[in-house]
């Protein structure tokens, strides 16, 4: 395979990472199977995502082929690994290497689960101490060349990763520990009720598909109520005209709904009736002006989010797409990122990428030319950078012909949303007035644009403030400013009928958008108030596949552009604790991750709160019935 001279080993998540920093190294290149070796004798070879893979429940004990209640909760005492059939022999070349290495370096992606499934393979070797703690670690976000190299020159030691891939470790334990021991404990109680399909769970998933099932119950519950409104028109003593709405008092609270809308008709006509061509005295006038700074770069989930909104993809959709652009054109960086930060010596970099999205974009090239690159927002900010970064495009200049329409697109909003950097904050007015008629209390409010900034990138939808007052925004800016005290005519009162509205059900940009804002749908405050800022179902690397699995297991299904539970979801969600169904354990659960991932939690503590939560709720279901027949 190789002389036996001493060399240095990178091993890369994927082929095409390999390829990347093999094309860096000296030549010319020696390409044998499963690696490939430099000039100087470095090697590069390759992991296919993971090698290896947990055991099933068969291989700790012959009795658990068959599936039989008394048996659970199954736990190994000793984990064990197993290397993928159908990568058996890459792994076995990559067993050589790594033994016969004089210098190992870790260059898979630059994520928690990149860090384990080459740690997995180390560990799996058994290296002596003296040769783990020698391990580098290589960070690569950007597959061009010159990243690739900057990255070679900024190697760490791979002890630095340890936190990150115990916090890999223990999702990957818990979602086998979750899966495994849940899916059989609800077939078995199933197949009790007459159902005769495998009932798949897992910590994620099934979570996600009570989400769907909720709203889909909440909309078929929901009755539309008749709620009322009261506008009254004023005139300035320059006689210009603007409306105020309503503002009820404490005294009106019998006649309203939770939200504060009047249900009562006759209350809402008696304030038109009461305030008619009376006097009105403005008791407070603020007229301020705002500024709304530029949207920062994409993570995933937001791009995810932004391209399902905008051009109907899924989100597997994106993921696929942005892998293409990340490993074969090499157009973007890394894309599985959660982060919407750059690192400062990104600055370097600006012209660079202004060049290449400039040859590969020219539809941008009228933005590029009023952007002003000398501008600096908030993302550059190495504090909030960890393993990667924001997606933003390379410095590569590509055929774009080579791209597919979707490639293209997503270039081009990931290119947009980098070049909102260099233009100016939005700045806009905002006016106030409240105004009392007859001890009542109205509010008009309106604003106006001043400097376009860099809504000026997103087409004339994005001028539009979002407005404090919907049913205000006919409001233009008085040009001639009324003051405290000032009176004004009611020369009319409007009454407005409208009814409220069911929720929306769930399609790829809602349902994704739920998944990084779970704190929304949890129910416990205090869980609630953990994570607020660091809330997220599943990762970004894994949110689209959950999706899509979801579908695959026939619980979810589309209609159109909405996504619904089926028959079979909807029953498995009804049947269940509601504490399995429900994002407030596992939304725990990835905080937990994440604190073992910054040393704030152990893993220890970890799996020996899942062990316990697993007796209780094998406990909680082994004599119910599960009422799943379709």
């Amino acid at each position: 395979m190789q002389s036996n001279q001493s060399y240095r080993l990178f091993i890369a998540e994927k082929p095409s990472l390999a390829r990347a920093i093999a094309d860096v190294l000296p030549k010319p290149h020696q390409k044998g199977t499963g690696f490939i070796k430099a000039a100087n004798g470095d090697i590069v070879s390759w992991c296919i995502g993971h090698l290896l893979e947990q055991a099933t429940p068969e291989v700790y004990d012959d009795r658990f082929k068959k599936w039989v209640i008394n048996d659970l909760p199954i736990v190994p005492e000793k984990w064990i690994l197993i290397p993928k059939g159908s990568t058996k022999s890459q792994f076995d070349i990559l067993v050589e290497l790594i033994k016969s290495a004089d210098q190992i370096v870790h260059a898979g992606d630059p994520d928690r689960e990149g860090q384990l499934l080459v740690d997995e393979v180390l560990n799996y070797c058994q290296l002596t101490p003296d040769k783990r703690k020698a391990i580098k670690r290589c960070l690569i976000s950007d597959l061009n060349a010159s990243a690739v190299e900057k990255s070679l020159e900024q190697l760490r030691s791979n002890q630095d990763f340890i936190p990150l891939s115990t916090s890999a470790l223990a999702r990957a334990r818990a979602d086998w520990l979750y899966g495994i021991n849940m899916s059989r404990l609800c077939t078995l109680v199933g197949q009790r009720g007459g159902y005769r399909g495998v009932l798949s769970i897992g910590r994620v998933q099934t979570p996600i598909l009570g989400l769907v099932v909720r709203r889909d119950l909440d909309i078929e519950k929901f009755v539309a109520k008749p709620f009322y409104e009261v506008f009254a028109v004023l005139q300035t003593q320059h006689n210009e005209l603007f409306k105020a709405k309503w503002q009820p008092s404490e005294a009106c609270a019998p006649y309203q709904d939770e939200e504060g809308r009047v249900l009562v008709k006759a209350l809402a006509e008696n304030v038109c009736q009461r305030i008619k061509d009376q006097t009105g005295i403005i008791e407070k006038v603020s007229n301020k002006k705002k500024e709304v700074a530029p949207p920062m770069p994409f993570n995933l989930s937001a791009l995810q989010i932004e391209m399902a909104k905008k051009n109907g993809l899924s989100a597997q959709d994106v993921l696929d797409i942005c892998q293409s652009l990340y490993e074969k054109h090499k157009l973007i960086t890394y894309p599985r990122s959660d982060c919407r930060f750059l690192p400062e010596e990104h600055l370097n970099q600006i012209i660079s990428v202004k060049l290449a999205m400039e040859n590969n974009c020219p539809d941008l090239q009228p933005a590029i030319e009023n952007a002003d690159f000398s501008l600096r927002t908030k993302v550059w900010n190495d504090k909030k950078v960890e393993a990667h970064h924001a997606i933003i495009p390379t410095q590569r200049k590509a055929k774009m012909d080579n791209l597919s329409d979707n490639e293209k697109l997503v270039y081009q909003v990931i290119a947009t949303q980098y070049l909102a950097q260099f233009y100016p904050v939005y700045k806009y007015a905002e006016l106030q007035i409240d105004v009392d008629i007859k001890g009542g209390k109205f509010i008009a409010r309106a604003t106006q644009m001043l400097e376009a900034g860099w809504k000026a990138l997103y087409g004339t939808k994005s001028l539009q403030v979002d407005k404090a007052d919907e049913d205000s925004a006919n409001n233009g800016l008085l040009t001639k400013l009324v003051k405290k005290g000032e009176a004004v005519q009611c020369i009319d009162a409007e009454l407005i009928s409208k009814e409220t509205q069911p929720p929306k059900p769930f399609n790829d940009a809602t349902l994704l958008s739920a998944m990084t804002g779970i704190a929304r749908f949890v129910k416990d405050p205090e869980i609630k108030k953990i994570l607020r800022e660091t809330d997220g179902l599943g990762t970004e690397a894994t949110r689209a596949g959950i999706i899509e699995l979801l579908f695959k297991r026939q619980f979810l299904t589309r209609q159109g552009k909405t996504i619904r539970a089926t028959p079979v979801g909807r029953k498995l969600i009804l049947s269940l604790p509601d504490i399995m169904s429900i994002p407030d354990m596992t939304a725990h659960w990835e905080r937990q991750l994440d604190e073992i991932s910054k040393k704030a939690f152990s893993y220890q503590q970890f799996m020996n709160q899942l062990n316990q939560s697993l007796l209780e709720l094998v406990e909680q279901l082994k004599n119910a019935r599960l009422n799943i027949r379709v």
